[in-house]
């Protein structure tokens, strides 16, 4: 059943692991407009520190602070805090959980991001899980003696969201160019969404929230942008952004249009990819990806993956990655790169979803995707390595 490859979605460290530090894609040439044939760039992983190790690392971020620092969370609630640099050869312990959250199953800590002000407030938010029945995002701030390590007692919860089950907890956090607070949160868990939460616009769940961190109102500890879509609704929380997803692991901005865009892991048959637009619906659980799932079968005003796959080859579980924005690989290029925790592969998909290419089997159980300040793109794998997306020599 399903169920079980979401477990194995995060247990599988256990049973796996991958000794290879390097893998190149398999490039042909290509012809430009003029006819001149051009030789394609081989685009390969390295292990991008390789004097680090860590445990799950399930998120990467880069505060863009002018540091020069790359931040690291793992499962068991540990945030490090590290030199972007290969030869660095060790860390500190940023933000520390561990011990005090669950991580059972899929849950632990799942997300975090850094606040568009962080160089003048030292805000920094991370979605956990407290307990199995909980998801909450709380804000951080930095100690004011050591920029590498943040004040427990500094902790102000901004949101608590009941969960069902320990699996489909979603967890991905992000700031949007508007200056406000992204959340994805899945269905709740359990197989085939047995709450019906998606579908329910009246919890927080199957969902992508929206919300605003720096003011207060109605006694929360963050109040509703006036341009959320259901903020007129009232038989829809006003948090909610977008509904309709399963499990949406893994969500990023493009930097360049400001479009979101997410993964969201299927059920027994179909992965998508999404682009999230306000007010949107896509589909769980009447639709897994373009195909019908439960109900009448009617996709009246739901909004279809803009890209899909089946689960044939190994390929079980998507893991949403970026559009491409780094000024290294030239391939790249405003290509959506993403993967498959499961099988290893990764993807290139054109922005507009009409091509999308095989670009590497790396054999890693692929947890996230991140970036630095200059937009490299990077990999966080399970067997507790960080890997750099990187042009290789011919």
């Amino acid at each position: 059943m399903k169920v079980l490859k979401n477990l194995f979605l995060f247990l599988s460290l256990f049973i796996f692991s991958c000794e290879t530090e390097e893998f190149n894609s398999n490039p042909e040439d290509e012809v430009d407009d003029s006819g001149e044939e051009m030789v394609a760039e081989t685009i390969g992983l390295i292990n991008a520190f390789p004097n680090l190790s860590f445990t799950q690392p399930l998120d990467f971020q880069s505060p863009n602070d002018g540091t020069n620092r790359i931040f690291v969370a793992e499962k068991g609630g540990a945030i490090r805090v590290f030199e972007n640099d290969e030869s660095t050869t060790e860390t500190n312990v940023f933000l520390d959980l561990r011990g005090t959250i669950s991580t059972s199953s899929e849950q632990g800590l799942l997300g975090f991001a850094f606040h568009p002000n962080f160089t003048s407030n030292a805000y920094v938010y991370a979605c956990y899980t407290p307990s199995e029945g909980l998801s909450v995002i709380s804000r951080f701030t930095v100690s004011t003696t050591n920029q590498n390590s943040v004040d427990l007692a500094s902790e102000l919860v901004i949101i608590e969201i009941p969960q069902p089950a320990t699996n489909h907890n979603g967890g991905q956090i992000a700031f949007g160019s508007d200056g406000y607070l992204y959340i994805a949160m899945g269905d709740g868990g359990g197989s085939g969404d047995p709450g019906g939460n998606a579908q329910n616009r009246t919890n927080l769940l199957g969902n992508i929230l929206r919300i605003d961190v720096d003011n207060q109102e109605g006694g929360l500890n963050y109040a509703i942008p006036s341009d959320n879509p259901f903020v007129d609704d009232t038989a829809s929380r006003d948090e909610i952004f977008a509904y309709g997803f399963r499990n949406p692991w893994r969500m990023s901005f493009d930097t360049t249009t400001g479009k979101l865009w997410t993964g969201d892991v299927g059920q027994n048959e179909i992965e998508e990819i999404d682009v999230v637009e306000p007010g949107g619906n896509y589909g769980w659980k009447l639709f897994e990806g373009t195909s019908c799932f439960s109900g009448d079968c009617d996709d009246t005003g739901l909004i279809a993956p803009i890209f899909e796959y089946n689960q044939d080859n190994g390929d079980r579980s998507i893991t949403g990655g970026y559009v491409y924005r780094g000024d290294d690989i030239t391939t790249l290029q405003g290509k959506y790169v993403y993967g498959d925790f499961v099988s290893g592969r990764i993807w290139v998909l054109e922005e507009d979803g009409s091509a999308n290419e095989l670009l590497l089997e790396s054999g890693l159980n692929i947890a996230s995707f991140g970036t630095d300040a200059n937009e490299n793109l990077f990999i966080c794998a399970f067997n507790g390595t960080i890997y750099k997306f990187v042009v290789q020599e011919n």
